[in-house]
């Protein structure tokens, strides 16, 4: 190959060198990479645009020797650069080729080039055991490779403006967060809600994520907000993307959203994320004067996005969209979203009921789909919601369900600062102004943390519910004749645990939601009615029951 050249291109994270040649009079590249881990390929434009963000697509097929195809969007990155990102699924040559719909321009379209995958053999888990996707069963999320996949996720609507600062702030939260335990952090994309689109609280360090009326996005606001979700997946999170919040959709149109959600895909789709289309799908503007109007458009036109997101991500990250209660309502066909979420309330101890008829409810239908609750009981919201009411509604979610949890702290999601208090939504009250660096430290989030590493030493994902094995005002799962975990809310004595299989011997021990400990109790020696008490808590507050199956 003659006249060859270096050009510069980005893999897993890092400005690298790439071999370029002349192949037929155009240039191809050669690169190398892991599994799981992004390149980042810039294509320059030869043809002046007026608009790049809209006047212009350019897709990219990646293909290898076994017959998989992926083709990926790429983005307009500023001026007359392009870029595509890939991260190959599984080891091996993948070849590309880029496809312009301006067949002319000859900077963007018909590049060609090969990537050299090898095996990723770090330690993150993210890129180790590749993307999240639907369990065989829908009940729980797993996996690229099968391993699954626990949501413990963390609410950081708008993490991605300047009152989470960088790389200080946000390297500091993200990594309080992973050494809890927690597995995702749900962050907005685009506008955000409890504001208009230009409310200067949007704003990071180059302004805000649109150009006035929606015509085109800001290319320097995604270049600042790379830098944030690349952290995230750097240090083994998986970023739950929210395009922008529902009322939007009336005031920007499907088809400009549609453009929008091409852009996130090609942004952010080779990244192991879970896209959320919006956030409270179907609710209207706080003010709007025709909410029924709007709330039925706004169903309509996020289910096309919706269809639209699934054809366009040829990564097939998993979809959802976050709800004023139930996900599959915010839609008109639930078949287009792969995960249901659920948000059950913020009043403290009388949302507890709500939730746990929300995720039965959710858990009930057929054909089954993954549920949990996004958004429940941030830990001080109005004064309460403390680290108490963030175990009942974690334990109760899941032993009735659903296959993870969405922790939030009032002060996080909206990211008040001392020096920046977040102050009142548009309709003039505040929902309060902790700084985020104190709300980080609530309590709620270290014991969640601590359930979730519980969880991870028992086999949750094959648990079912099981109300019939417990008394009432108590939750219980298991897996028949191996396992039962029963959670016991603050209650003066343990409840009885029944319908204890006659073939089987359990023992059975306390673990404690708040600190972590265990204890341990023993044999499990049933009453002639199949039903066994166990002895009194160490401490008086709220319980998990493990009972294990002896083998041998």
């Amino acid at each position: 190959m003659g006249n060859d050249a270096v050009e510069r291109v980005v893999i897993g994270g890092k400005e690298r060198s790439a071999q370029v040649a002349r192949v037929a009079g155009r240039k191809t590249m050669e690169l190398h990479a892991r599994t799981n881990c992004i390149v980042e390929i810039p294509f320059r434009s030869a043809a002046v645009y007026r608009n790049p963000y809209a006047d212009v697509t350019l897709d990219v097929a990646f293909s290898n020797s076994r017959g998989a195809k992926i083709i990926v969007p790429a983005f307009w990155a500023g001026g007359g650069t392009w870029k595509v990102r890939f991260s190959a699924p599984s080891a091996g040559t993948w070849k590309f080729q880029s496809i312009c719909d301006n067949r002319s321009d000859i900077g963007l379209h018909g590049r060609t080039g090969a990537i050299s995958v090898q095996r990723y053999r770090g330690s993150n888990p993210v890129l180790k055991h590749g993307r999240v996707r639907v369990s065989p069963n829908g009940r729980y999320l797993e996996h690229q490779d099968g391993t699954p996949f626990f949501w413990l996720g963390d609410t950081w609507w708008m993490g991605l403006c300047t009152r989470v600062d960088w790389p200080q702030g946000f390297k500091e939260l993200t990594a309080d967060r992973v050494a809890k335990g927690f597995s995702v952090v749900q962050i907005i994309a685009g506008p955000y809600p409890d504001m208009d689109a230009f409310d200067p609280r949007a704003r990071n360090e180059a302004g805000f994520a649109f150009e006035r009326g929606f015509t085109s996005v800001n290319p320097s606001y995604y270049d600042h907000a790379d830098l944030k979700i690349g952290h995230l997946v750097e240090s083994g999170l998986v970023p739950c993307i929210v395009g922008m919040w529902g009322y939007y959709l009336p005031e920007i149109g499907v088809e400009q959203i549609k453009r929008f959600w091409r852009y996130l895909i090609a942004r952010y789709g080779a990244y192991p994320v879970v896209w959320c289309a919006a956030g409270e799908g179907t609710m209207p503007w706080y003010l709007s004067k025709t909410p029924a109007e709007d709330a039925q458009k706004q169903k309509s036109g996020w289910t096309d996005v919706c269809r639209y997101i699934r054809s366009t991500d040829g990564f097939g990250n998993v979809l959802t969209i976050h709800p004023t209660r139930y996900g599959h309502e915010q839609v008109e066909d639930r078949a287009v979203l792969d995960l249901n979420m659920l948000q059950t309330g913020h009043s403290g101890y009388e949302s507890v009921g709500p939730t746990i008829e929300s995720v039965r409810t959710a858990y009930a239908l057929n054909p089954p789909m993954p549920v949990l609750d996004s958004e429940v009981n941030y830990e001080g919201i109005l004064g309460k919601s403390w680290q108490d009411v963030q175990r009942l509604c974690f334990w109760h979610s899941i032993l009735n369900g659903a296959c993870g949890h969405t922790y939030g702290a009032n002060g996080i999601w909206q990211c008040s600062t001392k020096a920046e208090p977040y102050g009142a939504s548009p309709h003039g009250r505040s929902w309060g102004n902790t700084p985020w660096q104190e709300a980080m430290k609530l309590p709620g989030s270290t014991q969640l943390g601590l359930a979730r590493k519980f969880l991870l030493r028992i086999d949750w994902h094959q648990m079912e519910p099981h109300p019939e094995w417990t008394q009432d005002g108590a939750s219980a799962a298991g897996i028949p004749k191996r396992l039962r975990v029963i959670y016991s809310p603050m209650v003066w004595d343990p409840p009885a645990i029944k319908e204890l299989e006659p073939d089987v011997k359990y023992h059975a021990r306390f673990f404690d939601p708040v600190t972590g400990a265990e204890y341990p109790i023993g044999p499990v020696d049933p009453a002639p009615d199949r039903t066994w008490t166990p002895p009194v808590f160490p401490e008086m507050h709220d319980w998990v029951i493990v009972l294990k199956a002896v083998t041998g």
